[in-house]
């Protein structure tokens, strides 16, 4: 059994894309774009060792379960071979591996929480300045991007913007999400349906990324929404 895309996908948006050994936090979509994809089965370490003899290898464990998301661990290459090293493994054992990724995504829930909001002009600097970031995303690696008009049907460039779409669109729609949820009673009545129409679309364009449902019942961006944020 494969890792499937869904816990693929999973484990790269939950970790925002950055490696989850504690203090690293190392960005690993961009940085590996000139000469690999950049979400590979290279960066996804398994907690539970997948093969006899592998570090941490749990006889017990369902063959079914063992390339699950819950038992994945997204890395950087470097403390993907030290965790995986013979001699690290009574260092590096399963509950300490749990523990690091749970610490991991919920540093990367905080990163993206702000402090409490009391206007309406600072909830939308919080929500511009996540939309600028899904932007330039959106710029720089999509589909109607320079380089993906210049390179078409090219593996490693969709690869590169499909880890873009994980480890910093879906991460940024949850966050604004959350604040338009949190302090929706910031807008007024005439503003709340606009509202509703980017809370639908983040939460079908997270389905579509997690392959959940076709690209077709994507609930297109709200250019409504983006002119409320600035106006």
């Amino acid at each position: 059994m494969a890792v499937s895309d869904k816990s693929i996908k999973l484990l790269w948006s939950n970790a925002a894309g950055r490696c989850s050994f504690p203090g690293c936090n190392t960005r690993l979509s961009v940085e590996q774009a000139a000469d690999t994809a950049p979400y590979t089965l290279g960066e996804m370490a398994h907690i539970k060792g997948k093969n006899p003899g592998s570090s941490r290898y749990d006889d017990k464990q369902k063959d079914d379960e063992r390339d699950l998301y819950q038992n994945l661990i997204l890395l950087c290459p470097n403390h993907h071979t030290e965790i995986d090293k013979p001699e690290n493994e009574k260092k590096y054992f399963v509950e300490w591996l749990i523990e690091a990724k749970s610490s991991h995504e919920k540093w990367v829930i905080s990163m993206l929480a702000v402090e409490k909001v009391l206007t309406i002009e600072e909830l939308k600097n919080h929500i511009a300045r996540l939309l600028a970031d899904n932007h330039q995303a959106w710029i720089k690696y999509g589909p109607n991007s320079i380089l993906a008009l210049k390179n078409p049907n090219n593996e490693l460039l969709y690869g590169l913007w499909t880890s873009e779409r994980l480890s910093t669109i879906v991460p940024n729609n949850r966050a604004i999400a959350k604040l338009l949820i949190d302090y929706r009673m910031l807008f007024t009545q005439s503003q709340q349906s606009i509202v509703s129409k980017f809370l639908s679309h983040a939460k079908s364009y997270e389905l579509w990324v997690n392959d959940d449902i076709p690209y077709q019942a994507v609930e297109r961006f709200p250019v409504d929404f983006d002119a409320l944020i600035r106006e």
